[in-house]
């Protein structure tokens, strides 16, 4: 007789047959599947019926999808402003091309013996990787620049066995909240004030929360806001003096016309992918780096896979492969020091193709376009009465913060006013940065035109 707490079989759901369910259930020793929650308080249990729809057929399934979709609006359809961490970049067709191909698609997973041609690929994109930040190990993509982040701050904390790290208060509120999540309870964030006029790092208020238990300085360059952090140097010694370490994030596409992290001392670099090639996807097409020297103590730490080169038993021959594969929790299992899966390799391999295709003038090429078209926009908008287009007197790269205070309109009216004319107008930060009253994060790449910024300025001064 079938349990009954089996219920039935599900169309796409594997091993959902009850007879099948039935035998999992007997192997493992156990009744009924409410036997497997357990432990489980039963406050944190949700004794309701779920709003799931009835199981549709192949047919409907897709037409009920399809309208739910073509609820999106995608930036071929609108002009959009917006950035925060994924943004709007030109993609070349030969990155899709590749990614796509069979290959690649269906050996996400694979080893080199069924897989020839993967680990080849992970070690193209390390090694370019490596050039564009200046460092000599890259790591196999983590699931985000969040997660790079956290995972860099925790090697970090492994290295000196230090429980602490400061973190500027301009960060990305969704970036922070993933590496406090990481970071607990183990390692404490402690969060350094950030100057009214510059946006820059308090260097005193760093010098009076750094001590002897601090693990790292985490900071970013440019910043969540925008601006360029031109104290990285300071910021740096100041970790030295402590015998800390110094974590710098950074948007990769920066540095076409910006120094790497190293050159003003970074010890480990980690970054996001996206804009290398990936599409934004609705902010799904996320993949984050980590970089380091190599230098055993850094790359013992790495819970990830690297790749490398080395010879074959034939003379003359080379084979790619696994980088100190002890280490990684694919090998350590439950000891593992994080727990990684096969994270984001495809858009690694991505970000390589996109590298290579662009090479090193075609970086400089796009920070350059990136940088002179955000200035045209923040010039532009500055005509505009009440706006201050950039709250912080410092360079930015690609995003700005936008002051809307001497208005009298909220960034949520104005907004609300753009959305009507089709664009997307900047991230509201008057929640997370309250003390910066309205003000709003402007994002301008490579792919927005004169004629569209100018779109934005003119619909701006026609807020009412």
């Amino acid at each position: 007789m079938v349990n009954k707490s089996i219920g039935r079989a599900h169309p796409y759901i594997p091993n959902t047959v009850p007879e099948v369910k039935e035998e999992m259930l007997r192997i493992i020793g156990v009744d009924t599947i409410g036997e497997l929650f357990k432990g489980i308080p039963e406050d944190l249990q949700y004794k309701g019926k779920l709003n799931i729809p009835e199981v549709l057929d192949e047919f409907e399934l897709r037409k009920n999808v399809g309208k739910t979709i073509n609820k999106n609006v995608s930036t071929d359809e609108v002009i959009s402003f917006l950035g925060g961490g994924c943004w709007e970049h030109f993609i070349p067709a030969v990155c899709d091309e590749i990614n796509q191909r069979a290959e690649f698609v269906t050996a996400y997973a694979g080893d080199a013996y069924e897989d020839h041609g993967r680990y080849q690929a992970m070690f193209e994109y390390q090694s370019l990787m490596a050039e564009l930040v200046d460092m000599d190990v890259v790591n196999v993509p983590t699931f985000d620049w969040a997660q790079a982040a956290a995972t860099a701050i925790r090697m970090a904390s492994r290295i000196k066995d230090r429980y602490e790290v400061l973190i500027p208060k301009a960060i990305s509120p969704e970036r922070l909240k993933v590496i406090k999540n990481y970071c607990s309870p183990h390692i404490t964030c402690i969060m350094v004030d950030y100057c009214e006029k510059t946006g820059q790092l308090d260097l005193e208020d760093l010098k009076n929360k750094i001590s002897s238990n601090t693990a790292a300085i985490y900071f970013e360059n440019p910043s969540y806001l925008g601006f360029i952090e031109t104290a990285g140097e300071q910021i740096s010694e100041i970790a030295r003096e402590h015998e800390a370490i110094t974590i710098v994030g950074v948007d990769p596409s920066s540095l076409g016309v910006l120094e790497p992290p190293v050159r003003y001392g970074a010890d480990i670099v980690c970054g996001e992918l996206q804009p290398l090639g990936v599409h934004m996807s609705y902010g799904g097409g996320l993949s984050g780096f980590i970089a380091t020297k190599d230098k055993v103590e850094y790359v013992q730490e790495y819970p990830s896979r690297l790749f490398g080169l080395a010879p074959t038993v034939k003379e003359g021959e080379y084979g790619f492969g696994d980088v100190l594969y002890d280490r990684t929790s694919f090998a350590q299992r439950e000891n593992g020091k994080e727990s990684v899966g096969t994270q984001t390799s495809m858009w690694g391999l991505t970000a390589g193709v996109y590298l290579a295709l662009m090479g090193p003038k075609g970086m400089y090429e796009l920070g350059q376009t990136i940088m002179q078209r955000s200035q045209y926009a923040i010039k532009e908008l500055g005509k505009v009465e009440g706006i201050t287009a950039s709250r912080f007197g410092n360079v930015n790269f690609k995003e700005f913060v936008v002051d809307f205070n001497e208005t009298g309109k909220t960034v949520e009216e104005i907004n609300k006013q753009l959305r009507a004319k089709g664009i997307f107008g900047g991230i509201d930060l008057s929640k997370n940065f309250p003390e910066l009253g309205e003000c709003a994060l402007y994002c301008v790449t490579e792919v927005h035109t004169k004629e569209e910024i100018d779109t934005l300025v003119s619909s701006i001064r026609s807020c009412k």
